[in-house]
Protein backbone atom coordinates (compact mmCIF):
# COMPACT_ATOMS: atom_id res chain seq x y z
CA UNK A 1 0.00 0.00 0.00
CA UNK A 2 2.56 2.33 1.43
CA UNK A 3 4.54 1.90 -2.46
CA UNK A 4 1.06 2.14 -4.84
CA UNK A 5 0.55 5.60 -2.72
CA UNK A 6 4.20 6.72 -3.66
CA UNK A 7 4.04 5.92 -7.04
CA UNK A 8 0.51 7.89 -7.36
CA UNK A 9 1.49 10.98 -5.52
CA UNK A 10 5.16 11.42 -5.79
CA UNK A 11 7.19 12.21 -8.94
CA UNK A 12 10.49 11.68 -9.21
CA UNK A 13 10.53 9.47 -5.75
CA UNK A 14 14.36 9.15 -5.27
CA UNK A 15 15.36 12.61 -4.99
CA UNK A 16 14.77 13.37 -1.51
CA UNK A 17 17.08 16.31 -1.00
CA UNK A 18 14.78 18.45 -3.43
CA UNK A 19 12.62 20.87 -1.51
CA UNK A 20 9.69 19.77 -3.85
CA UNK A 21 9.91 15.94 -3.80
CA UNK A 22 9.98 16.56 0.31
CA UNK A 23 6.95 18.91 0.36
CA UNK A 24 4.95 16.37 -2.27
CA UNK A 25 6.18 13.48 0.55
CA UNK A 26 5.09 15.71 3.20
CA UNK A 27 1.82 16.88 1.69
CA UNK A 28 0.97 12.70 1.28
CA UNK A 29 2.05 11.93 5.09
CA UNK A 30 -0.10 14.73 6.07
CA UNK A 31 -3.38 13.91 4.44
CA UNK A 32 -2.92 10.27 4.94
CA UNK A 33 -3.16 11.06 8.55
CA UNK A 34 -5.34 13.54 8.94
CA UNK A 35 -7.78 11.06 7.01
CA UNK A 36 -7.18 8.12 9.27
CA UNK A 37 -7.32 9.82 12.42
CA UNK A 38 -10.48 11.55 11.67
CA UNK A 39 -12.34 8.45 11.25
CA UNK A 40 -10.54 7.17 13.98
CA UNK A 41 -11.96 9.59 16.22
CA UNK A 42 -15.01 9.91 15.38
CA UNK A 43 -15.71 6.09 15.52
CA UNK A 44 -14.05 6.17 19.16
CA UNK A 45 -16.02 9.36 20.13
CA UNK A 46 -19.57 7.37 19.49
CA UNK A 47 -18.41 4.30 21.37
CA UNK A 48 -17.14 6.39 24.14
CA UNK A 49 -20.20 8.38 24.62
CA UNK A 50 -22.42 5.69 24.01
CA UNK A 51 -20.50 3.72 27.21
CA UNK A 52 -19.76 6.39 29.14
CA UNK A 53 -16.17 5.52 28.87
CA UNK A 54 -13.61 8.22 29.37
CA UNK A 55 -10.44 5.86 28.43
CA UNK A 56 -12.17 5.29 25.13
CA UNK A 57 -13.22 8.94 25.12
CA UNK A 58 -9.70 9.60 26.06
CA UNK A 59 -8.34 7.68 23.03
CA UNK A 60 -10.57 9.10 20.78
CA UNK A 61 -9.03 12.69 21.74
CA UNK A 62 -5.87 11.49 21.22
CA UNK A 63 -6.57 10.67 17.35
CA UNK A 64 -7.76 13.84 17.31
CA UNK A 65 -4.86 15.57 18.51
CA UNK A 66 -2.95 13.17 15.98
CA UNK A 67 -4.96 14.83 13.45
CA UNK A 68 -4.12 18.08 14.24
CA UNK A 69 -0.77 17.22 14.19
CA UNK A 70 -0.81 15.74 10.16
CA UNK A 71 -2.71 19.53 9.72
CA UNK A 72 0.23 20.76 11.56
CA UNK A 73 3.06 18.69 9.37
CA UNK A 74 1.13 19.01 6.27
CA UNK A 75 1.76 22.85 6.54
CA UNK A 76 5.17 22.84 7.77
CA UNK A 77 6.23 20.59 4.50
CA UNK A 78 4.30 23.13 2.43
CA UNK A 79 6.41 26.67 4.21
CA UNK A 80 9.68 24.32 3.90
CA UNK A 81 9.27 23.30 0.27
CA UNK A 82 8.95 27.30 -0.66
CA UNK A 83 11.91 28.44 -3.03
CA UNK A 84 14.72 30.78 -1.52
CA UNK A 85 13.97 34.69 -1.08
CA UNK A 86 15.37 38.11 -0.72
CA UNK A 87 14.59 37.33 3.30
CA UNK A 88 15.55 33.88 3.16
CA UNK A 89 18.57 33.37 0.92
CA UNK A 90 19.18 29.45 2.20
CA UNK A 91 15.33 28.67 1.37
CA UNK A 92 12.91 27.67 4.49
CA UNK A 93 13.58 24.30 5.56
CA UNK A 94 13.85 25.02 9.21
CA UNK A 95 10.46 25.85 9.18
CA UNK A 96 10.52 21.35 9.07
CA UNK A 97 11.88 21.46 12.59
CA UNK A 98 9.42 23.99 13.59
CA UNK A 99 6.46 22.37 12.60
CA UNK A 100 7.62 19.37 14.27
CA UNK A 101 7.94 21.18 17.66
CA UNK A 102 4.36 22.35 17.05
CA UNK A 103 3.02 19.07 16.97
CA UNK A 104 4.67 18.46 19.99
CA UNK A 105 3.27 20.86 21.54
CA UNK A 106 -0.35 20.07 20.73
CA UNK A 107 0.06 16.29 21.76
CA UNK A 108 1.19 17.73 25.00
CA UNK A 109 -1.20 19.95 26.07
CA UNK A 110 -3.52 17.41 24.84
CA UNK A 111 -2.09 14.92 27.57
CA UNK A 112 -2.59 17.20 30.36
CA UNK A 113 -6.01 18.05 29.49
CA UNK A 114 -6.85 14.15 28.97
CA UNK A 115 -5.32 13.42 32.45
CA UNK A 116 -7.05 15.77 34.54
CA UNK A 117 -10.15 14.54 32.93
CA UNK A 118 -9.16 11.00 33.55
CA UNK A 119 -8.05 11.91 37.37
CA UNK A 120 -11.45 13.44 37.63
CA UNK A 121 -12.66 10.40 36.67
CA UNK A 122 -11.56 8.59 39.27
CA UNK A 123 -12.63 10.77 42.30
CA UNK A 124 -16.11 10.45 40.69
CA UNK A 125 -16.41 6.92 39.09
CA UNK A 126 -19.58 6.27 36.95
CA UNK A 127 -20.47 2.35 35.55
CA UNK A 128 -18.82 1.77 31.85
CA UNK A 129 -21.97 0.28 29.95
CA UNK A 130 -20.69 -2.43 27.86
CA UNK A 131 -21.27 -3.69 24.39
CA UNK A 132 -19.52 -5.26 21.43
CA UNK A 133 -19.07 -1.77 19.50
CA UNK A 134 -15.32 -1.13 21.57
CA UNK A 135 -13.94 -4.93 20.97
CA UNK A 136 -14.81 -3.88 17.48
CA UNK A 137 -13.48 -0.34 17.02
CA UNK A 138 -10.78 -0.67 19.18
CA UNK A 139 -8.92 -4.08 17.55
CA UNK A 140 -9.74 -2.26 14.21
CA UNK A 141 -7.96 0.91 15.13
CA UNK A 142 -4.86 -0.92 16.75
CA UNK A 143 -4.60 -2.22 12.81
CA UNK A 144 -4.76 1.12 11.27
CA UNK A 145 -2.13 2.82 13.37
CA UNK A 146 -0.22 -0.12 12.69
CA UNK A 147 -0.34 0.68 8.92
CA UNK A 148 0.40 4.25 10.16
CA UNK A 149 3.62 3.60 11.77
CA UNK A 150 5.29 1.40 9.15
CA UNK A 151 3.68 3.91 6.63
CA UNK A 152 5.56 7.27 8.24
CA UNK A 153 8.68 5.12 9.49
CA UNK A 154 9.25 4.04 5.93
CA UNK A 155 8.74 7.60 4.61
CA UNK A 156 10.63 9.20 7.75
CA UNK A 157 13.69 6.70 6.96
CA UNK A 158 13.51 7.45 2.93
CA UNK A 159 13.76 11.36 4.22
CA UNK A 160 15.56 11.10 7.04
CA UNK A 161 13.23 13.41 8.68
CA UNK A 162 13.01 13.79 12.14
CA UNK A 163 9.03 14.84 11.76
CA UNK A 164 8.07 12.13 10.06
CA UNK A 165 10.26 9.57 12.64
CA UNK A 166 8.18 11.66 15.45
CA UNK A 167 4.97 10.82 13.76
CA UNK A 168 5.60 7.25 13.08
CA UNK A 169 6.71 6.75 16.92
CA UNK A 170 3.36 8.62 18.05
CA UNK A 171 1.47 5.88 15.99
CA UNK A 172 2.88 2.83 17.49
CA UNK A 173 2.48 4.71 21.06
CA UNK A 174 -1.08 4.90 20.17
CA UNK A 175 -1.12 1.43 19.53
CA UNK A 176 -0.14 0.27 23.22
CA UNK A 177 -2.47 3.06 24.28
CA UNK A 178 -5.45 1.78 22.38
CA UNK A 179 -4.65 -2.06 23.28
CA UNK A 180 -4.55 -0.43 27.01
CA UNK A 181 -7.93 0.60 26.80
CA UNK A 182 -9.34 -2.42 24.79
CA UNK A 183 -7.62 -4.89 27.87
CA UNK A 184 -8.81 -2.54 30.47
CA UNK A 185 -12.42 -2.48 28.23
CA UNK A 186 -13.18 -6.44 28.63
CA UNK A 187 -11.65 -6.66 31.85
CA UNK A 188 -14.18 -4.18 33.30
CA UNK A 189 -17.04 -6.39 31.75
CA UNK A 190 -15.97 -9.92 33.17
CA UNK A 191 -14.66 -9.29 36.08
CA UNK A 192 -16.47 -6.09 37.15
CA UNK A 193 -13.70 -4.12 38.21
CA UNK A 194 -13.75 -0.08 37.63
CA UNK A 195 -10.51 0.85 35.66
CA UNK A 196 -11.56 3.21 33.50
CA UNK A 197 -10.18 6.14 35.06
CA UNK A 198 -6.69 4.79 35.66
CA UNK A 199 -6.37 3.82 31.83
CA UNK A 200 -7.57 7.27 31.04
CA UNK A 201 -3.98 8.49 33.00
CA UNK A 202 -2.11 5.61 31.41
CA UNK A 203 -2.83 6.95 28.10
CA UNK A 204 -2.38 10.47 29.04
CA UNK A 205 0.81 9.80 30.36
CA UNK A 206 1.58 7.68 26.72
CA UNK A 207 0.63 10.81 25.12
CA UNK A 208 3.37 13.10 27.06
CA UNK A 209 5.75 10.81 26.33
CA UNK A 210 4.90 10.93 22.60
CA UNK A 211 4.83 14.85 23.14
CA UNK A 212 8.09 15.02 24.90
CA UNK A 213 10.39 12.44 22.67
CA UNK A 214 8.28 14.20 19.74
CA UNK A 215 9.66 17.59 21.08
CA UNK A 216 13.31 16.66 21.77
CA UNK A 217 13.43 14.72 18.31
CA UNK A 218 13.02 18.00 16.80
CA UNK A 219 14.65 20.27 19.02
CA UNK A 220 17.81 18.77 18.61
CA UNK A 221 18.98 19.37 14.82
CA UNK A 222 18.50 23.24 15.41
CA UNK A 223 21.27 23.06 17.09
CA UNK A 224 23.29 19.71 17.65
CA UNK A 225 26.57 18.51 16.08
CA UNK A 226 26.70 17.62 12.17
CA UNK A 227 26.21 13.90 11.55
CA UNK A 228 29.16 12.46 11.89
CA UNK A 229 29.40 10.50 8.41
CA UNK A 230 28.86 13.65 6.89
CA UNK A 231 31.77 15.44 8.51
CA UNK A 232 34.20 11.98 8.07
CA UNK A 233 32.81 11.92 4.51
CA UNK A 234 33.93 16.18 3.92
CA UNK A 235 37.08 15.20 5.11
CA UNK A 236 37.85 12.08 3.44
CA UNK A 237 37.09 13.80 0.24
CA UNK A 238 39.19 16.95 1.06
CA UNK A 239 42.18 15.08 1.49
CA UNK A 240 42.16 12.43 -1.06
CA UNK A 241 44.00 15.06 -3.67
CA UNK A 242 47.55 15.08 -2.93
CA UNK A 243 47.64 19.01 -3.39
CA UNK A 244 45.64 19.55 -0.10
CA UNK A 245 47.95 18.72 2.82
CA UNK A 246 45.14 19.29 5.69
CA UNK A 247 42.16 20.96 6.77
CA UNK A 248 40.85 23.07 9.62
CA UNK A 249 37.76 25.37 10.78
CA UNK A 250 35.34 22.77 9.08
CA UNK A 251 32.06 24.12 9.79
CA UNK A 252 28.77 22.58 9.09
CA UNK A 253 25.18 25.15 8.98
CA UNK A 254 22.24 22.85 8.71
CA UNK A 255 19.41 25.39 7.25
CA UNK A 256 16.82 22.51 6.92
CA UNK A 257 16.80 19.41 5.50
CA UNK A 258 18.51 18.57 1.94
CA UNK A 259 19.82 22.76 2.50
CA UNK A 260 23.61 22.03 4.22
CA UNK A 261 26.54 23.95 3.32
CA UNK A 262 29.67 23.78 5.01
CA UNK A 263 32.68 25.54 5.25
CA UNK A 264 36.41 25.00 5.84
CA UNK A 265 40.37 25.82 5.67
CA UNK A 266 42.61 23.55 3.01
CA UNK A 267 46.18 23.84 3.96
CA UNK A 268 48.25 23.85 0.47
CA UNK A 269 51.64 24.69 -0.44
CA UNK A 270 52.46 28.39 -0.16
CA UNK A 271 55.06 27.78 -3.24
CA UNK A 272 52.16 25.57 -5.42
CA UNK A 273 50.94 26.65 -8.90
CA UNK A 274 47.86 28.49 -7.06
CA UNK A 275 45.70 28.23 -10.38
CA UNK A 276 46.18 24.29 -10.39
CA UNK A 277 45.48 23.85 -6.65
CA UNK A 278 42.32 26.07 -7.26
CA UNK A 279 41.06 23.47 -9.88
CA UNK A 280 41.35 20.72 -7.68
CA UNK A 281 39.55 22.63 -4.69
CA UNK A 282 36.37 23.58 -7.14
CA UNK A 283 36.48 19.76 -8.71
CA UNK A 284 36.24 18.61 -4.92
CA UNK A 285 33.55 21.18 -3.79
CA UNK A 286 31.46 19.83 -7.12
CA UNK A 287 32.02 16.44 -5.96
CA UNK A 288 31.28 17.02 -2.40
CA UNK A 289 27.76 18.57 -3.39
CA UNK A 290 27.08 16.25 -6.03
CA UNK A 291 28.13 12.79 -3.46
CA UNK A 292 26.51 14.20 -0.04
CA UNK A 293 24.09 16.79 -1.32
CA UNK A 294 26.15 19.67 0.61
CA UNK A 295 27.63 22.90 -0.51
CA UNK A 296 31.01 23.56 0.56
CA UNK A 297 33.06 26.96 0.25
CA UNK A 298 36.98 25.96 0.86
CA UNK A 299 39.31 28.36 1.78
CA UNK A 300 42.65 28.10 0.16
CA UNK A 301 45.37 28.15 3.42
CA UNK A 302 48.85 28.46 2.43
CA UNK A 303 51.35 27.12 4.68
CA UNK A 304 55.51 26.63 4.35
CA UNK A 305 56.16 23.12 3.17
CA UNK A 306 60.01 22.07 3.05
CA UNK A 307 61.28 25.05 5.60
CA UNK A 308 63.28 23.31 7.93
CA UNK A 309 63.40 25.66 10.62
CA UNK A 310 59.44 25.99 10.73
CA UNK A 311 59.24 21.74 10.46
CA UNK A 312 61.75 21.67 13.95
CA UNK A 313 59.27 24.13 15.53
CA UNK A 314 55.75 22.72 14.94
CA UNK A 315 57.29 19.33 16.17
CA UNK A 316 58.59 20.64 18.74
CA UNK A 317 55.28 22.81 19.77
CA UNK A 318 53.22 19.90 18.89
CA UNK A 319 55.39 18.24 21.52
CA UNK A 320 54.61 20.56 24.16
CA UNK A 321 51.19 20.40 23.34
CA UNK A 322 50.43 16.46 24.00
CA UNK A 323 52.36 16.98 27.20
CA UNK A 324 49.74 19.88 28.26
CA UNK A 325 46.93 17.41 26.71
CA UNK A 326 46.83 14.93 23.74
CA UNK A 327 43.65 16.31 22.29
CA UNK A 328 45.23 19.45 21.61
CA UNK A 329 45.66 19.86 17.68
CA UNK A 330 47.06 22.88 15.85
CA UNK A 331 47.08 24.91 12.66
CA UNK A 332 47.77 27.65 10.88
CA UNK A 333 51.55 27.10 12.13
CA UNK A 334 54.12 29.72 11.01
CA UNK A 335 57.17 31.82 12.45
CA UNK A 336 58.40 35.05 12.03
CA UNK A 337 62.09 35.55 13.20
CA UNK A 338 63.35 38.85 14.05
CA UNK A 339 66.55 40.49 16.28
CA UNK A 340 65.50 39.23 19.57
CA UNK A 341 63.26 36.41 19.06
CA UNK A 342 61.24 34.37 16.67
CA UNK A 343 57.65 34.58 16.77
CA UNK A 344 55.93 31.12 16.69
CA UNK A 345 52.14 31.92 15.17
CA UNK A 346 49.29 29.62 14.80
CA UNK A 347 45.83 28.32 16.38
CA UNK A 348 45.23 25.69 19.07
CA UNK A 349 41.65 23.63 19.20
CA UNK A 350 40.81 23.35 22.84
CA UNK A 351 38.67 20.88 23.37
CA UNK A 352 34.64 21.58 24.54
CA UNK A 353 35.34 19.50 27.74
CA UNK A 354 38.65 20.67 28.32
CA UNK A 355 39.64 21.33 32.13
CA UNK A 356 41.37 24.77 31.19
CA UNK A 357 39.59 27.76 29.78
CA UNK A 358 40.49 28.79 26.71
CA UNK A 359 42.74 31.93 28.58
CA UNK A 360 44.25 29.40 31.06
CA UNK A 361 45.21 27.38 28.21
CA UNK A 362 46.65 30.34 26.24
CA UNK A 363 48.69 31.45 29.18
CA UNK A 364 49.52 27.46 29.81
CA UNK A 365 51.22 27.20 26.06
CA UNK A 366 52.94 30.70 26.17
CA UNK A 367 54.62 30.09 29.43
CA UNK A 368 55.53 26.60 27.67
CA UNK A 369 56.95 28.45 24.58
CA UNK A 370 59.01 30.85 26.53
CA UNK A 371 60.41 28.09 28.61
CA UNK A 372 62.46 27.04 25.40
CA UNK A 373 65.83 27.62 24.68
CA UNK A 374 65.96 29.99 21.50
CA UNK A 375 63.94 33.00 22.67
CA UNK A 376 60.20 32.02 21.32
CA UNK A 377 57.39 33.74 21.95
CA UNK A 378 53.75 32.33 21.22
CA UNK A 379 51.17 34.48 19.35
CA UNK A 380 48.34 31.98 20.05
CA UNK A 381 44.44 31.63 19.06
CA UNK A 382 42.21 29.57 20.90
CA UNK A 383 39.51 27.99 18.63
CA UNK A 384 36.88 25.67 19.59
CA UNK A 385 35.49 22.45 17.86
CA UNK A 386 32.10 23.35 15.42
CA UNK A 387 31.98 19.34 14.14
Amino acid sequence: MTELLIRLFIRDKDNVQDPTVRQQYGTLSGLTGICLNILLFLGKLVVGTVSGSIAITADAFNNLSDAGSSVVTLIGFRLAGQKPDRHHPFGHGRVEYLSGLAVSVVILLMGFELGKTSFEKILSPAPVEFSLLPVIILPVSILVKGWMYLFNRKLGKKLDSAAMMATAADSLSDMVSTGVVLLGTLIGHFFNIQLDGWLGILVAVFILYTGYNSMKDTIDPLGRAPDPELVDGIRRRVLAPPEILGLHDLIVHDYGPGRLFASLHAEVDKNGDISAIHDVIDRVERQILHELGCEVCIHMDPIAVGDRKTAECRTMVAQLLAGIDPRLTMHDFRITSGPDHTNLIFDVVRPLDSSYTSEELEERIRQAVTALEGNYYAVITVDTPRV
